[in-house]
């Protein structure tokens, strides 16, 4: 899938949870959310732009969730 087409999905992901008064919480959710419904391919893909790009275009609370809580299925 097209890096873009994920940084505009994971971001209306983030605009959703940005808003929760808890932001550890909100985080943890951003990314539960992104390991329950997106396949491992895709958050193989932004997790490995993350760390590549440091996640230009990502929200903050995105790039962020992504960062502490997302890992890859081949480090599993």
């Amino acid at each position: 899938m097209k890096i873009k087409t994920l940084i505009t999905m994971a971001n209306q992901i983030g605009d959703f949870f940005k808003s929760f008064p808890d932001q550890v919480q909100a985080k943890k959710d951003i990314a539960q959310h992104l390991e329950r419904f997106w396949a491992s391919s895709m958050r193989d893909q932004i997790l490995a732009y993350v760390n590549e790009q440091n996640g230009e275009g990502l929200e903050p609370i995105v790039r962020d969730a992504i960062k502490e809580h997302i890992t890859s299925n081949h480090k599993n």
